[in-house]
């Protein structure tokens, strides 16, 4: 199919039944069904329920400065804080407070009942030493492995609360040059695959199977790595943050809020300018995420801003042990990469579906709607160059280089897609979706689209699609491509 966009005025594609001059018997078939199902999608019933279902109950105040700690800014003052901490904790729970000023941290760790608030006026520093953050078991990725603390951790506990209109800058610039150093490095060796692992860097804010969580307020400021990791976790509530990792840069791998084999998860008003995906989902990588096993499921995603960054709301590439049940909406994205995003690999795996992404805005974005099967290839297939003897590598090398079998097991699907209401301006491609012959992008529907691009875009081995009242807009008159798919209703 080739659709001609005329150029500076608005192309209306109505996909119904009765607007489409050439029809097959299974288009006629599945438009109805889809409609039904598109219309029942609006609100699932299991929205209501996500989010953190307590809150510390604590009401006994425990001061930092009380323990020793030093509002100086250059002073570490990591042992005094966890003092308050464990206090805290350990007399049932309560509040943990900073007076005004700039306290110079390595990793803390939060315990069950304590509710760690920042006022505004206080700013936590993440120490630029890599020795302050201790090692320990997680996943970073889609790999499980030893990896530094977080500057922040939950791990491990329940209800847990971070709040407050204060600032954690955890100054990650140290760690973005040693990323791209070693990156230079490898890529010269031919292990582009691997350097993101071994560039060991802390991220700032990691929920670790915990449950009952909430995250409140904060301003967080360039992240050496990921921003917000929620890991293994249930019931976590992330409201009202504003996360800024363009500070003095742009940082690699700078990731907003990502949400990791976990569920019932509520993300709402939060603001991120970052350099990479900003709302995120994930589930495990290749062989180990498939070992793992664990879906992302039970996501809502509400009233945010993205502005820089790689996705406004993506879908992987970690996608081994499935995302599903998702809804998202009331978004805006200002700038960013791409606005709706879905990636993985053929080593990857896992099913991505019942996804609905409704009332979306976007502006100047790269493009509107992305999927492929076969994201960066140099970074998501790993192959050992020579020079390397298999038995001396490190674990996680190991890990990655272990092949997925039988191999159909990594070929991944994307399905059941619901996507409403959609305004978007000045995007450089409208859509651009290409599946593979072993795995196509399978039912898709497309309601209430206006855009305005440079170019339409493509479609490629799709399968099941419906759009209904779609309209583009570009300025030359280029053509939506859709080839090497069938079932397609308009």
């Amino acid at each position: 199919m080739d659709l001609r966009t005329p150029p500076l005025f608005f192309l209306l594609l109505w996909f119904g039944l009765s607007q489409c001059t050439t029809k097959t018997a299974s288009d006629q078939a599945a438009a109805p069904d889809s409609t039904v199902a598109f219309t029942q999608s609006l609100r699932p019933a299991w929205a209501d329920s996500v989010g953190a279902t307590a809150f510390p109950e604590g009401t006994a105040e425990f001061s930092v400065n009380d323990y020793g700690a030093r509002a100086d800014g250059t002073t570490l003052t990591t042992e005094a804080i966890q003092r308050a901490i464990d206090a805290c904790a350990e007399q049932g729970g309560g509040l943990v407070t900073f007076r005004p000023g700039q306290y110079l941290t390595g990793s803390l760790f939060l315990k069950q009942g304590v509710h760690l608030r920042l006022d505004r006026g206080v700013t936590l520093l993440g120490s630029q030493n890599i020795a302050d953050y201790p090692e320990i078991d997680t996943r970073v990725a889609g790999l499980e492995m030893r990896w530094p603390a977080a500057l922040l951790n939950v791990l491990d506990q329940t209800h847990v609360a971070i709040t407050g209109d204060g600032t954690v800058h955890a100054q990650g610039k140290p760690f973005w040059d040693y990323y791209w150093n070693l990156r230079r490095e490898y890529e010269a060796k031919g292990l582009r695959w691997i350097v993101d692992y071994d560039a060991k860097r802390p991220r700032t804010l990691l929920v670790s199977n915990a449950s009952d969580v909430t995250l409140r307020g904060l301003t967080l400021q360039q992240a050496g790595f990921w921003t917000v990791h929620v890991l293994y976790s249930d019931h976590v509530t992330v409201d009202g943050l504003v996360i800024r990792n363009n500070v003095d840069g742009h940082g690699p791998s700078t990731d907003g809020i990502d949400i990791d084999s976990s569920r019932w998860i509520l993300v709402e008003n939060c603001d991120i300018d970052c350099n990479d995906d900003n709302f995120c989902l994930k589930a495990g990588r290749d062989w180990d995420g498939l070992r793992v096993n664990r879906p992302t499921e039970y996501v809502v995603i509400r009233y945010c801003l993205s502005r820089k960054g790689g996705g406004l709301i993506t879908f992987g590439s970690e996608t081994s042990g499935g995302i599903r049940h998702v809804l998202a909406h009331d978004l805006q994205a200002k700038g960013t990469g791409i606005g709706l995003r879905f990636k993985s690999a053929m080593t990857r795996g896992g099913t991505v579906e019942d996804v609905h992404l409704q009332r979306i805005t976007m502006d100047s974005v790269g493009t509107v709607l992305e999927a492929t099967v076969n994201w960066n290839p140099s970074y998501s297939y790993s192959t050992l160059p020579e020079g390397y003897t298999y038995e001396t590598l490190p674990p996680h090398w190991k890990a990655m280089l272990t092949p997925v079998e039988p191999a159909e097991r990594g070929i991944p699907q994307f399905r059941d897609v619901f996507v409403s209401d959609v305004e978007a301006s000045y995007a450089d491609k409208a859509l651009v979706a290409i599946g593979a012959e072993a795995t196509r992008l399978e039912n898709f529907h497309l309601w209430n689209l206006n855009i305005r691009a440079e170019e339409a875009g493509t479609i490629d081995y799709a399968t099941g699609w419906t759009f209904r009242n779609v309209a583009i807009r570009t300025e030359e008159g280029d053509s939506l491509v859709v080839d090497h798919s069938e079932a397609m209703a308009w």
